[in-house]
């Protein structure tokens, strides 16, 4: 009978997940090289290539997805049995893997993330950010920190905290120099930090007052994908940015950066930790939840929690 260990078939799904040898490798804890030879190892146990490889891309074999496809939940599965067998444990243990937007990451780190791993030393926590919505469920995450009105109707979810806002934040040297914009459409005449979308689309500002919206195209020297970058070049005069308050509120209390438009940036929607439902929740699991509920600033489950 042929067999593969849980390392290899561990590496041949955070490929086919990642589409990228090195992605995967990161995310497993492990070198590229160990990771190629775990997934060449099983091929050759098979006696079937599992994935097609050139210099640029790496893809699935037909044998390969079929391979997935099957294997995937019997994996699931088995990863379960042993974060149950791990729960018996007293004091919580284990990796808690968590998927967020950048911006929701940097706003739950110090006031979530970091007590609750100085409360509980043995748990590790793997935080995977990414620009883009993500199925926890199927990229193998604990839990998703995203926008309230993001969190898929099937998950359980616990709002974190209140409502949050976007500033619009240039530097006083750079005001002094440009003018303050008044209302949106002045921006027509401002250097701004244009902010490129994970689908390669420009974000448009949006803004509203009174009932009224508008979103502008912004124009200026500068396009990133990175909020501390945009942060960075705000602080250096190169022009106004969009920015979570959050991210920039030292700089605007230390008088580094001002606000613009302050009566055109509504709030948003606060933040949600969500998860699946989980009949056997682990230690460590459990322990995070109600880390989370006793800090949020709020016990108001959106929906059920676990019991």
């Amino acid at each position: 009978m042929v067999q593969g260990s849980l390392t290899e078939l561990d590496a041949v799904l955070m490929v086919a997940r990642r589409g990228k040898f090195r992605t995967a490798a990161l995310e497993l804890g492990m070198s590229t090289t160990a990771l190629s030879n775990a997934i060449v190892k099983l091929e050759r146990s098979l006696g079937v290539r599992l994935f097609n490889r050139t210099t640029r891309s790496v893809s699935l074999t037909e044998a390969g997805q079929q391979f997935v496809a099957q294997v995937a939940p019997a994996v699931r599965d088995i990863h379960e049995a042993m974060d149950i067998a791990r729960s018996q444990k007293t004091a919580p243990s284990g990796t808690l893997r968590i998927n967020a937007f950048p911006t929701a990451a940097r706003e739950i780190f110090s006031w979530l993330v970091l007590p609750f791993l100085r409360v509980h030393p043995q748990v590790h926590i793997d935080i995977v950010t990414e620009g883009r919505l993500v199925d926890i469920v199927e990229g193998g995450f604990d839990f998703g920190v995203r926008s309230a009105d993001l969190v898929p109707v099937d998950m359980i979810a616990l709002r974190l905290g209140g409502a949050r806002r976007n500033v619009v934040v240039g530097s006083p040297g750079y005001l002094k120099a440009h003018g303050t914009p008044v209302i949106p459409q002045d921006l027509a005449e401002h250097s701004c930090l244009r902010v490129r979308l994970p689908n390669g689309a420009i974000y448009r500002w949006p803004f509203e007052k009174d009932g009224q919206s508008v979103q502008i195209d912004v124009e200026g020297a500068v396009t990133l994908d990175e909020a501390s970058l945009a942060r960075t070049a705000a602080l250096a005069s190169v022009g106004l940015t969009l920015a979570m308050e959050s991210d920039v509120r030292d700089d605007i209390e230390a008088g580094r950066l001002v606000r613009v438009l302050e009566d055109w940036t509504p709030s948003l929607s606060p933040l949600s930790l969500y998860y699946p439902s989980r009949r056997n929740p682990t230690a460590a699991f459990k322990a995070f939840v109600d880390f989370a509920r006793r800090h949020s600033g709020t016990s108001d489950a959106l929906r059920p929690s676990i019991g």
